[in-house]
This record gives structure tokens, sequence and C-alpha cells, in this order.
């Protein structure tokens, strides 16, 4: 229409696109690629604090006191630890569902602390001071048992790391700069490459779906802890999964 009215020819080879299409894809890919290493180290995070949740409860109740009462508290504040994690990555406060385990007191407490997990990581480190003082667990026990509270730490801090360091904003400016002039000048290449005028819209259509796709979804892995994106870990069901669990022991 352009040419035939004003005399000029728009229409660009499409040679260029095919290259750049290319290169575009790459980087999409890269990120998207980085966006799941994020998600899947957070995975493997939790799957450390689940491991380490049992061996710390069973350990101490294998070579702990042979006290009802200091049995269940140091089941209780295990499962706390969990569920404040969960709280503490989204940035939440504790739920009503932390009474029935360590009292109305105790959530109390966590309202007033700056760092939940580390509150109750040193509430259970109380614990087992408490056991070895009085002479029911021995020092090697303690000492093992300790070294797992200080691992469910260790596994905290790095989905604190993830949470904290989001990919570079520079680098998703670009890619959607990239994305927004390859869509918008990519009509021009298709002109006289289709036999219908009115297929140009479709096909860029069709060309924009997967590049906004993979972008969005490089956005929606990056974050794998914000309950807004689809993408995110079941934190929920991971937590009532290790509160059943531990129950039961």
């Amino acid at each position: 229409y352009v040419k035939q009215n004003f005399g000029l020819d728009l229409s660009l080879e499409i040679a260029p696109y095919e290259l750049t299409g290319a290169a575009l894809g790459l980087l999409l890919v890269l990120r998207t690629n980085s966006g799941y290493e994020r998600w899947w180290e957070a995975r493997k995070l939790w799957g450390g604090i689940v491991n380490q949740s049992r061996n710390f409860v069973i350990n101490c109740l294998n070579h702990g006191p042979d006290d009802d009462q200091w049995r269940c508290q140091i089941v209780s504040w295990t499962i706390t630890f969990c569920h404040t994690a969960r709280h503490n990555l989204r940035s939440e406060k504790p739920g009503i569902e932390l009474v029935s385990l360590i009292g109305q007191s105790g959530q109390e407490a966590l309202l007033t602390c700056n760092h939940m997990p580390s509150f109750v990581a040193m509430t259970m480190g109380q614990l087992l001071r408490k056991a070895l003082d009085s002479g029911q667990m021995s020092e090697f026990a303690f000492i093992q048992a300790d070294r797992e509270r200080c691992l469910l730490i260790d596994h905290v801090g790095g989905c604190e790391r993830i949470q904290k360091t989001p990919l570079a904003l520079a680098y998703s400016i670009k890619i959607r700069r990239f994305i927004s002039i390859f869509l918008f000048t990519l009509p021009f290449a298709l002109t006289h490459q289709l036999n219908s005028d009115w297929l140009v819209p479709l096909v860029v259509m069709l060309v924009a779906y997967p590049l906004f796709s993979l972008d969005q979804l490089g956005v929606e892995l990056q974050e794998p802890f914000s309950i807004q994106n689809l993408g995110h870990l079941p934190l929920g069901s991971i937590c009532d999964t290790i509160e059943d669990n531990l129950l039961s022991l």
C-alpha cells in the first residue's frame, strides 16, 4: 500500500532476521535456564530442610532425654522452624497453626523477633544444651544434633540468597528491547515473503507468542518463593509433609 500510493519500498530482507532470531532465541533460552537453575536450587535446599529436620528429630529422640515434655518440645520447635522459614521467605507473619505447636506465648515471641528462623534455631539449641547439662544426652549426640541444627540455618541462608539476589535487571531490559525491535520491524521483512498482506499480522503474532512466553517463563522461575508466580515452590505442602513425618515419630 505504501509503495503503491507513496512510492516508498519499506520491505526488508529476511536473512538478517533469521540470524537475529537465532541469537534472540539463544538469549531467551539462557535466561530461562538461569531461572530454572534458581528454582531447582531452591527446591534442593528445601529438600535439605526436609532431610535435616528428620535427621535432627530422630537423633534427639534416640539419644536425648526420656522425657515426654522435652521430646514434644524438640519436635514442635523443629516443625516450627520449617513453618517460620516458609513465612520468612514470603515476608509473612506466622499463622495460627503455630499456636498448637509452641503455644500463644511462643507465637507472640516470634512476632517480636527480627529473624524468625534464627530465633527458633536458638530455642532448639537451648533445648539441646539443657539435655546435655542434665546428663541425659551424651556429648557426642549433642555435637551431632547441633550440627544438624546448624545445617538447617545454612539451608535457609541459601534460600535467602536466592530471594535477595534476583537476575540482573539490565539483562531483562535489554532482552525485552531486543524482542520489541525484532517484532516491530519483522512485518517489513514479511511483506514480500507472503502471498497476502493479511497474513503478516498472523505470522507476527505466531512469532511473538513463543518469544513473550519464554520471557515470562524466565520471570516466573527466577522467583521460586513468591506466591504471585504460578511456578512458585509448594512450600505449604512441603511443611505439612515435614509436620506429619515428625509428629508420627
